[in-house]
C-alpha cells in the first residue's frame, strides 16, 4: 500500500508502528532478532516499523508470537483494519468489479443528512445520468483493468440518484465550471448530463454552485471532495479514496468548502453557465 496523502493515515501507520515496536522493547529483542524468528528479511521489519509498509494480519500474528505477546494479536489486526479503511486503493477495491463499491457507498449517503460535495472534474455520483456513468466508468474500469461489471455498477450508482427525493437529504454540491466542460462521453451523454443539472437545481434537496472560469480564487482548485455531515471526510484521487476522521483535517475540508462556497455563483447565474456549455457541444 502507498504512502497515503492523508495526514490521518500517516499517523495511524505510524500509531501502528509505534505499538510493533514496543513489543519488541518489552520483548528485550531488535529487529534482526524479531526478523529471524519471523522467518523473514530484516528490510521487511525495517519498512513495517518506518511506516512505509502496512503489516498483514498474519505479519502480525507472526510478531506477536515472536515477541511473546499472542494475546495481542487480536486488537493489533483490528487496528490495522482500521488504517486499511483510511487510505483504499481502487484498484483493490474494485478487483472484482465496481458494483459492491457502488452499494456500500449508497448505504453511507442513505444515513447522511447532508452532503457537501466539491468537484474539479466530473460530476458527483448522486447527480449522474445513467449515460454520463456508464461513460466515466468505462473510461475507469479500463484505465484500471478490472473486471467489467460497469452495467452493474451504473445501476447501483444510479441508486443515490433517489435519495434526491425522499428523506430529509440534502446535497450541497460545489462544481468547477471546468466539470461543465469536460467531455465524458459524447455530445449527446453531455447534453444529457447538463440538462439534467438544469432539472435538478430546483428541487429543495438540492444546492448547486458553480465556480467560474473568472472567479478570483482565495483558493485553489483541490481534488474533488465529499463531507458527510460532520463524521468524515471522503477524498478522491487518482489511485485511491482517502477518508479523513480527523477533527483537525475534517476543519481544515469544512473551512475549504466554505471558501470555494464563497467564489460560487448559483440560481441564474449557474444556470446560465450550464446552457452556456449545452451550446458549445455544437
Amino acid at each position: 500500500m502507498a504512502v497515503s496523502p492523508s495526514s490521518s493515515a500517516q499517523a495511524a501507520r505510524a500509531a501502528m508502528a509505534t505499538r510493533l515496536r514496543d513489543l519488541m522493547l518489552d520483548a528485550r529483542i531488535d529487529g534482526k532478532e524479531l526478523s529471524a524468528r519471523c522467518r523473514w528479511h530484516p528490510s521487511k521489519t525495517s519498512r513495517i516499523l518506518s511506516g512505509k509498509s502496512l503489516p498483514s494480519e498474519s505479519d502480525i500474528r507472526s510478531w506477536c508470537t515472536a515477541c511473546g505477546a499472542d494475546d495481542q494479536a487480536a486488537d493489533l489486526i483490528a487496528a490495522s483494519r482500521a488504517v486499511e479503511l483510511m487510505y483504499q486503493e481502487w484498484r483493490k477495491l474494485h478487483h472484482n468489479g465496481m458494483r459492491q463499491v457502488q452499494e456500500d457507498s449508497l448505504a453511507q449517503y442513505t444515513s447522511t443528512a447532508t452532503c457537501r460535495a466539491y468537484v474539479s472534474n466530473v460530476v458527483p455520483g448522486f447527480l449522474q445520468t445513467e449515460a454520463y456513468a456508464t461513460a466515466l466508468m468505462r473510461s475507469i474500469t479500463d484505465f484500471q483493468g478490472t473486471p467489467d461489471d460497469v452495467a452493474d455498477a451504473v445501476a447501483a450508482r444510479l441508486e443515490r440518484g433517489r435519495l434526491l427525493h425522499e428523506g430529509n437529504h440534502r446535497f450541497v454540491v460545489l462544481a468547477e465550471e471546468a466539470v461543465l466542460r469536460y467531455r465524458i462521453g459524447d455530445p449527446e451523454t453531455m447534453a444529457g448530463q447538463l440538462g439534467h443539472l438544469l432539472a435538478v437545481m430546483p428541487l429543495p434537496s438540492v444546492s448547486l454552485g458553480i465556480i467560474p472560469f473568472t472567479a478570483r480564487r482565495r483558493i485553489w482548485p483541490l481534488e474533488a471532495f465529499y463531507l458527510f455531515d460532520g463524521q468524515e471526510a471522503s477524498v478522491e484521487t487518482l489511485t485511491a479514496g482517502i477518508n479523513v476522521v480527523q477533527p483537525r483535517e475534517l476543519a481544515d475540508y469544512h473551512r475549504a468548502f466554505a471558501e470555494l462556497a464563497g467564489m460560487a455563483v448559483h440560481g441564474a447565474r449557474a444556470r446560465a453557465l450550464i446552457t452556456s456549455a449545452i451550446a458549445a457541444l455544437g
